[in-house]
This record gives C-alpha cells, structure tokens and sequence, in this order.
C-alpha cells in the first residue's frame, strides 16, 4: 500500500494528487494543538515514511510558512501541494487539511455546551495538554537542530574531536541568541527579526 501511495503521487497523477489530499485530511484530523504539532506529523508521513520531499526542502517551507501571514499548518498544505501539482494541487491540498477541522468546529459548536462540564470531558482535555505540548516540543527541536547544528551523519563519528568542533553552526547560533535576547528584551517587531533572518541568510550562508 505504502509503494501504491509513493508512486501514485509521484506519477503527477489525478489519483495521486487524490491520495496526497487525503494524506492531507489524514493530518488535518489527527493534528491538536496546531501548526507545529502538523509539521511533526507531515515530516513524518512527507519525509520519512513516504519520502516524497527531503528534509532540507521541508524545513526550507517550514520556515516560508511561518514567515507568511496564515496558519503554518495551512500554509504548508498549500505550498506542498503546490511544489508537487501546481496552483490546483496547492487548493485542494489546503481544502483537504482544513476540511477535517470545519468537521470538527460545526460539530463541537453544536454540541460542546451540553457536555462541557462532564468529568470526562474535563479529564480528556487535561490530558491532551500535556501530550499537545510534547508534540509541539519535538517540532521545535527539529527546526533548532537543523537550523543551528551541523549533525554528522552517524553517532560513531562523534568521537572524532572535529565532529564535536563542527556541532554548532556559529553564525546561525549567534544570530539566533541575539534575536532572542532582542526580542524578550525589546519591543521591537517580529516581524523585524523575520526580514533579518532572511538578509542574515543571504548574506552569511
């Protein structure tokens, strides 16, 4: 099935771009608690189990995504559907991540109320809390690692001493301390450190 799905989207199919939009839906009705926790699952789905885009390209759109105004979960939709099928591919693509979520908001607005104050409807939003959270986590330390850390490519080479010297990719992390202290110390715009994020970019890598 797997081998099906892979070469059905990669063919630029109709019935690929049909299996794409409901690998979409798929993330779109699994995702809580936003964007990130969509990037973790579409990497893995996109990236690691149906290979379909690489993981430098990937965190290439991540980093669009969340620079452009819109949901980052959305706007990755549209751009991957968009880079394998064009402006059609991107439409339906974003329609099949967001499809689920319309579902799921006319369904709780009618009925929500009723059942708010069940103990077990409390119970289960108490424990989605946490499980949301370190899915958000792990999304956020996949970015910081590819973004400011040059891993070698096994665990072995970490006792060579120039694996361990060349773990840090210097001017990202300076870069990156620098808007940090920036940004909580100031009250300069982030969308400031968004543009100066990309000039650092062209400049310096």
């Amino acid at each position: 099935m797997t081998d099906f799905i892979i070469s059905e989207i990669q063919s630029q199919s109709g019935l690929g771009l049909l299996c794409l939009v409901g690998l979409f839906f798929y993330i779109g009705a699994i995702t809580i608690g936003g964007g990130l926790v969509a990037i973790t699952v579409m990497h893995q789905l996109l990236v690691d189990r149906f290979a379909l885009i690489s993981n430098d390209l990937f965190y290439n759109m991540v980093a669009i995504s969340e620079s452009t105004p819109g949901p980052m979960g959305i706007n990755m939709a549209t751009y991957i559907g968009t880079e394998l099928y064009g402006a059609g591919g991107g439409i339906v693509t974003t329609a099949g991540q967001v499809l689920p979520s319309i579902i799921c908001i006319v369904i709780i607005a009618r009925f929500f109320g009723k059942f708010a104050d069940k103990a077990g409807v409390k119970a289960a939003f108490s424990t989605l809390r946490p499980a949301v959270t370190g899915v958000v986590a792990v999304a956020a330390a996949q970015v910081f690692i590819l973004a400011l850390l040059h891993l070698p490519p096994s665990v072995s080479d970490f006792a060579h001493l120039d694996a361990w010297k060349n773990l840090v990719i210097v001017p990202n992390f300076i870069f990156y301390l620098v808007a940090c202290v920036l940004l909580f110390k100031t009250k300069i715009h982030p969308l400031f450190f968004v543009a100066a994020g990309a000039v650092f970019g062209v400049i310096f890598c």
